[in-house]
């Protein structure tokens, strides 16, 4: 399937459009779909055939990211798509004025669950690679790990300053194979990332955050990524912070600079903690520069250099922690976050495809 999601409009520009059969192929207004005429479009609205017709050109649509809903659809209609095509919840809210930035951020989880029906993609073998200096902060992180869907996951824990003997207890109860090495807390940050990576057994390397929270289809939707897009590299927009001093989370659809940061598009940039890379191209990269700081940033110009091609997909199934900026490598203000939010909310409120309680 050629359509890919690449250049899906965050926000747009008119309302929903008919989608009909006619003359032996869907169709809308003025012939068939082609898909950057539709990007504008808040989605598009099935009409059905009194006869069963062939699906391939709406799954092509749906391929392509663009939202596709039903009033309801016919028994022949496979029921997995049936069922996200009738469920017209994200249409709940007002596309215009104050509630514009929340409908947009509901059409495009429907967006995105679309893709993975009309993305099927194997199972990946995932080598999950997280260094740690807070060793309270690995069950929760082990936890999140497990609840990965659609991959093969196995998990490397790069311990910097910590024994093993303060994570034993959450390892051996994971249910993922758990290897380690513990590196002297004087090490470079980007040195333990590479003595972790080097026990991997998987296809491809997945760089993972400690006090960052994932989505159960975070590893799958970054292969998915990669698979389409034909990416070296793929990570996601860092979209959504949680701003734990303040408890309030935040969504960011533009950089300071007031520039848009869209998703589904190749590009320098992606979040550092969701980083996947094959793992035969992260050798060819060189690895992780052993540095202290800047350890992502410095890779992603790495891979730029080698020429490997970078892909930043949604972040919807990604939440970024942040307390005080003297806790982090990536030091800033909360303030900061606060000014370049789109949205803002009370407590732990993240996108629904975190699936979170």
């Amino acid at each position: 399937m050629s359509e890919t999601p690449c250049g899906f409009a965050r926000t747009p520009e008119k309302g929903l459009a008919r989608l009909h059969w006619s003359t032996g192929e869907w169709a809308v207004e003025g012939g068939p779909p082609e898909v950057p005429e539709l990007r504008p479009l808040r989605g598009l609205e099935v009409e059905w055939p009194e006869r069963e017709v062939p699906l391939d050109g709406l799954m092509r649509l749906a391929a392509a990211g663009v939202p596709l809903t039903a009033a309801d659809a016919p028994a022949w209609v496979p029921a997995d798509l049936a069922a996200l095509l009738t469920d017209r919840d994200w249409l709940a809210h007002p596309a215009d004025g104050t509630a514009r930035s929340l409908a947009d951020l509901r059409r495009e989880e429907h967006s995105v669950r679309l893709r993975r029906l009309a993305h099927p993609t194997s199972i990946p073998h995932v080598s999950i690679v997280m260094a740690t200096k807070r060793p309270a902060m690995v069950p929760a992180a082990l936890a999140q790990m497990e609840r990965q869907r659609d991959v093969v996951a196995e998990v490397l824990l790069g311990l910097h300053g910590v024994a093993f003997d303060e994570v034993r207890e959450a390892a051996g109860s994971c249910a993922l194979p758990v290897r380690h090495v513990e590196a002297d807390a004087s090490v470079p940050f980007g040195e333990v990332l590479n003595q972790a990576a080097a026990l991997a057994e998987g296809d491809y390397l997945a760089k993972w955050d400690d006090d960052d929270w994932y989505g159960p289809r975070h590893l799958a939707d970054l292969f998915m990524a990669m698979t389409y897009a034909g990416a070296d590299v793929v990570g996601t927009t860092a979209e959504f912070f949680y701003l734990e001093p303040l408890e309030a989370t935040i969504r960011r659809t533009t950089f300071a600079s007031g520039a848009s940061y869209p998703s589904e598009v190749h590009a320098d940039h992606v979040a550092g903690g969701t980083i996947m890379v094959s793992r035969s191209k992260f050798h060819d990269i060189g690895g992780y520069p052993a540095l202290p700081r800047a350890v992502d940033l410095e890779f992603l110009k790495a891979a730029k250099s080698a020429d490997a091609r970078i892909y930043r997909t949604h972040g919807l199934g990604y939440v970024l922690r942040r307390g005080l900026s003297g806790e982090h490598t990536w030091q800033l203000p909360l303030a900061h976050f606060l000014k370049v939010a789109a949205n803002q909310w009370r407590g732990f409120r993240p996108s629904l495809l975190m699936e979170a309680a």
